[in-house]
Formats: C-alpha cells, structure tokens, sequence
C-alpha cells in the first residue's frame, strides 16, 4: 500500500508461494487451528498477522502520548519508575536509552530471549528477569537491538497510568487511530518490541499520522515535536554497534524507527541524548518480512505486508522498493 496526497495511491496484493512455502502454510494453518484456504489466502487490506519489529514504532508512539502529558520525560530515569531496577543498580538507564535501544544491557539473543520471555506471566516477573541481566557497557555508550529496552518502557507506562499495556495502547493510539484489529495478542504478557497483530489498513492510519507530523483526521495525537525528535539519529560515531540485525545495514536509529542514510548525531554534552537533523527515511521492518516506511523528502508513506522468514537480501529490497515509489510517485 503506498499513500500520498491524502490518499491510497496505490494498492495491490501477489502471491508467488511455493509449493514448500504452501505446506508450511498448511502446517502453521493446523498449529493455529484455522482451515488451510484462510492461511493460504491472498492477504488483503484487512488481513490481520504479526508484525514482529513494526511493533517497536507503535510502543515507541505510545511513549510519546505521555510525554506529551509531561507525566514522563525523555531525560528520566527509569529507577523513577521502577525502584527494583534502581536497587540492581540498573536505575539510571534513561527512557531516550530504552527507546535507542542504549541501555547497555546485555540480553539473550533473540530465540533465547523470546524463549525465556514466553515463560512469564506478569510485567513483574519480566522486571526481576531484567535486575539480573549483565550490564555491558553505560547507558548511550552501546548500541543492541532487541526487546529489553521497550518492554522496561511498557512497565514504566503501566506504572504511571496504573493500567496495563494493552489498555493503553488501545486507549492512545489504536482508538484514536481507528487501528480495529490491531493489538498485542490480548492474551499473556504483551510483547511491547514485537508482539502487535495489525492488517494493512490499520498499520498504513498510523503512518499517515507519522506522514502528518502526529495529525489524523484533524485530531493531534502526537505533537510535531516529538514526531520530528523520533526521527533524529540517537547514534555517534563512537557508539558501540553490539548487535544490529543485518538487513539493517549500516542504518541509524532514533525512536523505534531505523534511519536510512542516518545524519550524523553529536551529544552536545557527556552522556547528553544526541541530536542530528531529521532524517528523509525512516522504518520499523518486522522479522516476518513486513517493511513500513516514510519517505518525509516526497510526502509518502508505504506499506509492505509480508509473512517470510527469508532475510536475504531484505535491505536491498525494501529500498529499491522505496527507490520504485519515490520515481512513480514524486511530485
């Protein structure tokens, strides 16, 4: 799906399925306890699945309501928040580290991590998970991407709100957007980095709110200077890259969103959050496949919604994709 100019410009589904990706399909259809023509189905505007990572830019937008409301700040700590990570001495992790993924906490790799994540049943548990990971390095010194910093983030807006996750994600962004069939799985603790289910129609209302500086249908629902700072890259020159997955390339990072062609970021200060201009291309693609994008440089947003486990080659892809609208589309 690719919008621009106030509307959908363009909207179009393929199926190139294999015979091996068919009977995956079918397996997964008998996993989930559904008929194997549902799962085989031609996805369409309103064809709900898991978006994995694209998750990470919907919490990130989360985070940003309550700034907002100045009932948070991208300078606190979470130790504010949550006495127990203070007492392990992980209490000065800023929330700008959680959403930069610079915490310097040292998680699992990601099988291992949504392994031992799947085992608990309330955000406590997860935060007593987190007070015994190793510390690799002062928070902003490091860069690992993964779950652990947006899920201390879920905790925090719990803790303030004094309602779950799940609740306020609807209340202040799903509502409000008209997002219908997006959520974080309703059952279970909700997997704030990577556990949203969404469809195409309901993904492509929240980038168009990016796309308009935080307006959807006249109504605010993030301030322009906030949606402007989730788009600056957090990373200097010196920050340590520990892990970046790699279709992601050589891409920046700034609030739940990569940054393309990342401008340079100085900290106008020791251990001060970092400031670049703002970047022309920003996304959140998924582990699945799907690859949401803005293109700020020609008013567009796109959406690619994918089922895939295939990596290879994804950043080449996704950006001759962005390549091919930017050429059809531009003004």
């Amino acid at each position: 799906m690719i919008y621009k100019d106030g509307k959908i410009v363009y909207n179009k589904s393929f199926n190139n399925m294999t015979q091996k990706q068919q009977n995956a399909g079918k397996i997964r259809a008998r996993v989930q306890g559904v008929e194997d023509e549902e799962m085989l189905r031609d996805f369409n505007d309103t064809t709900r699945e898991k978006i994995a990572s694209a998750s990470k830019w919907l919490t990130a937008a989360l985070v940003m309501t309550f700034i907002d409301e100045k009932k948070l700040r991208l300078s606190d700590t979470v130790g504010k928040f949550i006495p127990a990570l203070s007492k392990a001495g992980k209490g000065n992790i800023k929330i700008w580290h959680c959403l930069s993924h610079t915490t310097g906490l040292k998680e699992n790799a990601l099988r291992e991590s949504l392994m031992a994540f799947q085992k608990l049943k309330t955000m406590n548990e997860y935060i007593e998970m987190v007070a015994k990971m190793p510390v690799e390095e002062q928070p902003g010194k490091v860069f690992r991407y993964g779950n652990t910093g947006f899920q201390i983030l879920a905790a925090v807006m719990e803790t303030i709100a004094e309602k779950d996750f799940e609740t306020l994600f609807r209340e202040r962004i799903a509502e409000p957007l008209k997002m219908k069939n997006t959520d974080f799985g309703k059952n279970g603790l909700p997997l704030a980095a990577g556990g949203a289910w969404s469809t195409p129609q309901d993904y492509m209302n929240f980038l168009t709110m990016i796309l308009q500086e935080g307006q959807f249908e006249g109504k605010q629902i993030i301030s322009k200077a906030l949606i402007q700072e989730m788009q600056k890259n957090k990373l200097t020159q010196d920050c340590i890259i520990a892990y970046r997955p790699d279709e992601a390339g050589n891409w920046g990072y700034g609030f739940g969103e990569w940054i393309a062609d990342p401008p340079l970021a100085i900290a106008p200060r020791k251990d001060a959050m970092p400031d670049s201009e703002r970047a022309m291309l920003v996304s959140s693609p998924g582990l699945f496949g799907s690859f949401p994008w803005i293109d700020n440089k020609n008013k567009i947003a796109g959406f690619l919604f994918v089922y895939n486990l295939q990596h290879k080659g994804r950043q080449e892809r996704y950006l001759s994709l962005r390549n091919i609208t930017q050429t059809v589309f531009s003004n």
